[in-house]
């Protein structure tokens, strides 16, 4: 008697897994200094603002590669379908994580523009930047081609923080040159925006990921993806009844086909294992279960 699914580890995304993780905490930590650095020197609120958010980025990068490794773990007796569900888990810790820093990137920046704000100077301002704008961009196209392949919804999420950050970055810029040529007020602002930012990614990011949690289902283009995959199966004549759900960061796939009434068990066996093949061989699908039903019964 078996009382956990079968399991297959694949060593190929968890070496991808380990180097996003590596890039991730490498790239936040040296940002973070950079940043905290700047901002302690010029005073500036949208430096301070994108400082906070980076620390921030160095605390989900520890509990991002936590949760990614539990995530990885082969199914047990306590989770007997596997332990994917801990990385949407904490994808939603990441989000906790983003929030906190757009409060405090939001009250900093609204503290200092009811001070009147001030001009930063452009020197080191500038440069920190620029410089995290380009750590930031690599980072995003390397964490970002590595959750496509891995289907991961965890490094997705720091894909597209890794983007909000390239963006957060920009505004801050903006405001510090604006502090020196139109208005003073221009950065506390900028630090305003970037808090908003952050918000944003935020809702995008837990909506995301509740979904993967609660149950939520495919979209349209998986669903036909889904039902593509099967139609050519030699012996299934139609597919009836489709249903999905997202448990953890893949699909659970239940499917009822109809067959001719007329085969053996054993052919409609076979016709059965191929459908499921097909459709656990798509990437966004984890597991599949096939019934098999008689051709005319709905």
């Amino acid at each position: 008697m078996k009382w956990v699914r079968y399991y297959q580890p694949n060593h190929q995304v968890g070496r991808m897994f380990r180097r996003a993780m590596v890039v991730t905490l490498i790239g936040n930590l040296l940002l973070a200094g950079i940043k905290i650095a700047a901002a302690r020197l010029s005073g500036s609120s949208a430096i301070y603002s994108d400082a906070v958010n980076s620390i921030s980025d160095v605390l989900y990068s520890i509990l991002l590669i936590v949760g990614l490794w539990i995530s990885q773990q082969p199914p047990d007796m306590s989770h007997p379908q596997g332990h994917s569900r801990f990385e949407p888990f904490t994808a939603l810790i990441v989000t906790i994580s983003m929030t906190i820093a757009g409060v405090e990137a939001l009250r900093a920046s609204i503290q200092r523009a009811m001070e009147g704000g001030a001009a930063i100077p452009l020197g080191i301002s500038l440069l920190a930047l620029v410089v995290s704008m380009l750590i930031k961009a690599v980072m995003y196209a390397i964490v970002h081609r590595i959750s496509r392949q891995t289907a991961s919804p965890g490094l997705d999420a720091v894909a597209k923080d890794n983007l909000s950050d390239v963006v957060t970055s920009l505004a801050a810029l903006l405001g510090i040159v604006g502090s020196n040529f139109i208005s003073p007020l221009l950065d506390p602002l900028a630090g305003v925006a970037v808090a908003l930012w952050i918000f944003k990614a935020v809702y995008g990011t837990a909506k995301e990921n509740l979904g993967y949690l609660t149950g939520a289902g495919a979209d349209e283009d998986v669903r036909n993806r889904i039902l593509d995959s099967v139609k050519d199966v030699p012996g299934l004549e139609d597919v009836h009844h489709i249903v999905t759900e997202y448990a953890g960061p893949k699909l659970v796939v239940e499917m009822h086909i109809n067959v001719d009434g007329n085969k053996t068990l054993n052919e409609a066996h076979a016709i059965c294992d191929q459908a499921t093949e097909r459709l656990e061989a798509l990437p966004e699908v984890d597991r599949a279960y096939v019934h098999v039903e008689p051709l005319g019964y709905l």
